[in-house]
């Protein structure tokens, strides 16, 4: 009885939101059954009973898709017709991972470079790095999830400030590891006021880049002070609710992975970045792996938070946090091959020594 409870509770929720109006609750499971397949029904009749078609219209009744006119809804059922042919032709392929039909299904790769990915880097900071190497020994495994200083996902939505996301978590996670204490930071903030720091807002930027923003700046507000807006703006920066300050920036040598490795294994979670290519933005699960990407400077469009490393199915792997949501991929994190400086995941990562 409970569990049935719990369905109809579900199915209450669904149908209130697919209908948008009043509920029958003389049937509620008719009801969504039956709204659901209007929708499709819908969706059917402006893109043709073909190939992939009710894929398409489920796909869209459950990110929540709307299209403003019968153009729109035709050019992006192509879209999302030649994802899911890249999505099937690759899982095909045997390869150590697995890609899905997600939110991003019915954008373009010009479109997700757009919204999602900032333009490549000077990552000179890490020409020569500072991080101190140590004969301790490392653990097998990593995972820093597992002590519990690892902030929970984020989403930068349609801006290209992957930065700042990787920025807020590596001091987050650094501001619980030291002070044993929660913190949501701003990376409004960042998007706002780093760009005297060689940052570019929703158009990229670099965590190194901007730990020494906020190390010359005096401190980094929390997110509830200056929330997220996921668009450039003026700089709102205020002294008075700094939430934390960073007393040094540490950078990995540029492609050492076994510096890399040691400082997460050791230190805490490390900002890296990394060149994102377009089978990617599908990732489900499995380690990542790629024969296209590059791994110099300049190929480096993502920044992101490794966390934790380990071995798969004999394929090491590092343990990354992203900023697309907690809905997609590994509940918003994924693995990338290890050893290989894969996608330059070793090209541009740095880490913060914080302060209240």
């Amino acid at each position: 009885m409970a569990r049935l409870s719990l369905l109809l509770s579900v199915l209450l929720v669904l149908a209130i939101a697919v209908a948008g109006s009043t509920f029958d609750e003389s049937n509620p499971i008719r009801l969504v059954s039956d709204r659901l397949r209007d929708f499709e029904t819908q969706v059917l009749n402006v893109v043709g009973n073909t190939r992939h078609a009710l894929s398409f219209a489920r796909f869209a009744n459950r990110y929540g898709k709307k299209y403003d006119t019968v153009e729109e809804m035709k050019h992006r059922f192509g879209i999302f017709s030649e994802n899911r042919k890249l999505i099937k032709s690759t899982n095909k392929k045997g390869l150590p991972y697995t890609l899905a039909v997600n939110h991003f299904a019915d954008w373009t790769w010009e479109e997700f470079r757009r919204h999602r990915l900032g333009a490549a880097q000077n990552c000179s900071a890490t020409l020569k790095g500072n991080h101190k190497l140590s004969d301790a020994l490392l653990p097998e495994t990593k995972d820093w999830r597992h002590q519990n200083i690892v902030s929970p996902v984020k989403d930068q939505g349609h801006c290209g400030s992957c930065w700042t996301f990787s920025t807020t978590g590596a001091l987050e996670a650094a501001y619980k590891q030291a002070f044993g204490k929660d913190i949501s930071l701003s990376e409004q903030q960042l998007v706002d006021c780093a760009g005297a720091f060689n940052n570019f807002g929703c158009h990229g930027g670099l965590p190194s880049q901007a730990f020494e923003y906020i190390k010359y700046n005096g401190g980094l507000e929390t997110e509830e002070a200056y929330p997220y807006t996921g668009q450039n703006g003026i700089c709102k920066f205020s002294s008075e609710n700094v939430g934390i300050q960073v007393v040094e920036s540490v950078n990995i040598t540029l492609g050492a992975e076994d510096e890399l490795k040691q400082a997460v294994g050791l230190v805490r979670p490390v900002s890296v970045a990394f060149e994102v290519v377009s089978g990617f933005r599908f990732y489900k699960k499995g380690v990542f792996t790629s024969d296209t990407c590059g791994n110099t400077p300049m190929d480096v469009n993502h920044a992101v938070l490794a966390v934790g490393y380990g071995v798969e199915d004999g394929v090491p792997y590092w343990l990354i946090k992203n900023s697309w949501g907690a809905s997609w991929g590994d509940n918003g994190y994924f693995k990338m091959e290890l050893g290989k400086n894969m996608c330059g995941v070793s090209t541009c990562a740095s880490y913060p020594v914080v302060a209240k």
